[in-house]
């Protein structure tokens, strides 16, 4: 049978019931923006994270965007970001008005190289934006240790990384504030767009009510120019069936990315590495290879999906073509050599074997006539 790369319906069907639940108490409610199911969502994801404020936003692009503005980063300032990430990182910066200064990963782990932002910071940095890529937490400690000497807020993109744990402490409650995303394919993926911003800082917390609601705390008063960028109840109610899943689904990640690790173990690819300390989620399990097009074309013809995230690297967008970037090498080379193989809470222990025998069969040496 075919492997398909992810499979959303069957991501679902575990909860299915509990879902349609939810969403008709939603319904029957007649309520259906910001009301009892957000407010209990912010209560309970704040607490899973381990803050003080939980705000529901559109979108994670949105909650980075929002974070930025509620600190008044904008025009003329600097945000160092990886170089190696989803765009939204990019995007919320220069939404913001401000420019984005990328440093380049750890080879490794593809987070953020802590030992490079240094050298990035000038006068008009603000903020450091690392990214808990793949569900692997970055290395925080020397981030947050060159944030403070420096005066710089520190903004988690942890849209990828619910539930990971950096030395104990959850993402989403490392640094100043954190953006995270519940698009359908995350480990807490909604049924469609959603996204939350935590943080511990009351004033900043309050703020960003009012910017993610036209700037408004009272009907009709708008303080602030702010935005319409609000997770809705029904979003919301069945981000409350999940969340009570999370971590058992986060566990059954662990010991699927662990399998493919011992039977790809002898295989010539760089598998992912785990930092000490942290314990990652595996939104995604990504190999490295420079053979990785003819090794997708080998697993697309045996039926095992794969994808590459991501396959054009933000300095090289034309979104971003109007900009005069450093040599970033790092960044450059991983677009073409990194592969996202199948990875899901409903594969089981045969699936994941039979992908990694394939890779194993694409490497291994064919015989051939004298």
């Amino acid at each position: 049978m075919p492997i398909e790369f992810l499979n959303l319906k069957q991501v679902n069907a575990p909860f299915e019931n509990d879902i349609r639940e939810a969403i008709s108490r939603v319904i029957d409610s007649g309520w259906y923006i910001l009301g009892e199911e957000t407010l209990a969502f912010e209560r309970e994801f704040a607490e899973y994270c381990g803050v003080d404020h939980c705000i529901g936003v559109a979108n994670g692009l949105d909650a980075l965007h929002l974070i930025l503005r509620a600190y008044d980063i904008g025009d003329g300032d600097e945000v160092i970001v990886p170089s190696n990430t989803f765009i939204a990182t990019w995007l919320a910066v220069s939404q913001a008005g401000a420019r984005v200064v990328p440093v380049e990963p750890d080879d490794l782990t593809y987070n953020i190289d802590p030992q490079k932002i240094e050298a990035a910071i000038t006068p008009r940095t603000r903020a450091i934006m690392p990214v808990h890529l793949y569900g692997q937490p970055a290395d925080m400690s020397p981030i947050i240790e060159t944030a403070r000497r420096h005066g710089l807020r520190v903004i988690e993109d942890a849209a990828q990384a619910h539930g990971a744990r950096y030395h104990g402490r959850r993402t989403g409650g490392l640094g100043d504030a954190a953006g995270f995303s519940f698009y359908p394919g995350k480990n807490l993926g909604a049924l469609g767009d959603g996204g939350a911003i935590t943080t511990n800082d009351a004033a900043l917390a309050a703020k960003l009510r009012r910017l993610r609601n036209y700037g408004s705390e009272v009907k009709y008063h708008h303080d602030l120019a702010g935005a319409n960028s609000r997770l809705d109840e029904m979003q919301s109610a069945v981000l409350r069936v999940k969340l009570r899943h999370l971590d058992a689904e986060n566990a059954q990640r662990a010991v699927l990315a662990q399998a493919y690790a011992n039977a790809l173990a002898s295989a010539p690819v760089q598998l992912p590495t785990v930092l000490k300390g942290t314990e990652p989620v595996w939104h995604l399990f990504v190999v490295q290879t420079p053979h990785r097009d003819g090794l997708r074309a080998f697993l697309n013809e045996r039926g095992i999906g794969t994808l590459v995230h991501y396959p054009i690297a933000n300095h090289l967008q034309l979104a971003y073509k109007h900009q005069t970037w450093p040599e970033l090498p790092i960044a450059s080379r991983l677009q073409s050599h990194v592969l996202s193989l199948p990875f899901a809470t409903y594969l089981n222990m045969n699936d994941i074997l039979d992908v990694a025998a394939s890779v194993l069969d694409y490497f291994r040496p064919t015989d051939s006539a004298d």
